[in-house]
């Protein structure tokens, strides 16, 4: 039986983020988060200090405008509650205490001691829409970047320019299809130790090219060499498909 100690139990929920929400800051969404835990009554575990606040660690940041059916935050559950009768139909309650266009698809307790998000995500999946580039021409800038040894990248960091050898962040990277604006491609990009951001990627395929939809289709931990997502067993239910971004395909 998973019960809470008074140190607390740390829950960990996956949920997807569609529709007009992306457009929201990470600070407001951790606010909407802890506002739906108090809703459905969840004993939440509090910092110490002056202004204690909710025990609440999320996972990377989605850009803003980005989609994500693959997001995370870890959640410390304060009293001493069993948690078993409690977890299946915690998805449900707490989605329906969000805002249209986040969906809760998974909850799992963590065993004591687990590493934090922020520590164990090595690498993340995405679709990302290219416009204004015909599918050949896509498909060639794609096949030099794979075979590129090296990939300096630009970029500023702390205020000064640096530049730096981006290609060992681009794990796998293939062209899915056209869209009805462009084309769209399947990216696995590491965030450590050399990382890459779906819009640097585009500045990588070339200049004038644009971005359209971006959506996080997973984000991956590395534990003894083995890659698993970060709430592999836990009982899921399916985002709301009617929300989740489409492309069309060009006839």
């Amino acid at each position: 039986m998973n019960a809470v100690s008074q140190q607390g139990t740390r829950l960990r929920f996956r949920y997807a983020e569609v529709g007009k929400v992306r457009f929201i800051s990470h600070r407001d969404l951790a606010r909407l988060m802890e506002r739906a835990f108090r809703q459905i009554g969840l004993p939440l575990a509090y910092s110490e200090g002056y202004r204690p606040r909710p025990r609440l660690s999320f996972g990377l940041a989605l850009p803003t405008a980005a989609s994500s059916d693959a997001e995370y935050v870890d959640v410390s559950v304060a009293t001493t509650v069993d948690v078993d009768p409690l977890i299946d139909d915690l998805p449900h309650r707490l989605s329906a205490a969000l805002p249209d266009g986040i969906s809760v698809t998974a909850v799992a307790v963590l065993e004591p001691g687990a590493v934090s998000l922020q520590q164990v995500i090595a690498s993340c999946t995405w679709r990302i829409e290219l416009l204004d580039v015909a599918v050949d021409d896509a498909a060639d800038r794609v096949q030099r970047i794979v075979a590129a040894p090296t990939l300096p990248l630009e970029r500023e960091r702390k205020g000064k320019l640096t530049t730096s050898d981006v290609r060992p962040a681009i794990l796998d990277l293939e062209l899915v299809g056209p869209t009805r604006n462009g084309v769209e491609l399947e990216a696995h990009l590491a965030t450590k130790p050399t990382s890459l951001r779906p819009a640097e990627l585009v500045r990588l395929v070339g200049e004038g090219i644009g971005i359209g939809q971006v959506h996080r289709t997973h984000q991956w931990m590395i534990i003894d060499d083995i890659r698993s997502e970060p709430l592999a067993e836990a009982s899921t239910c399916p985002p709301d498909a009617s929300t989740r971004p489409t492309y069309e395909l060009a006839s």
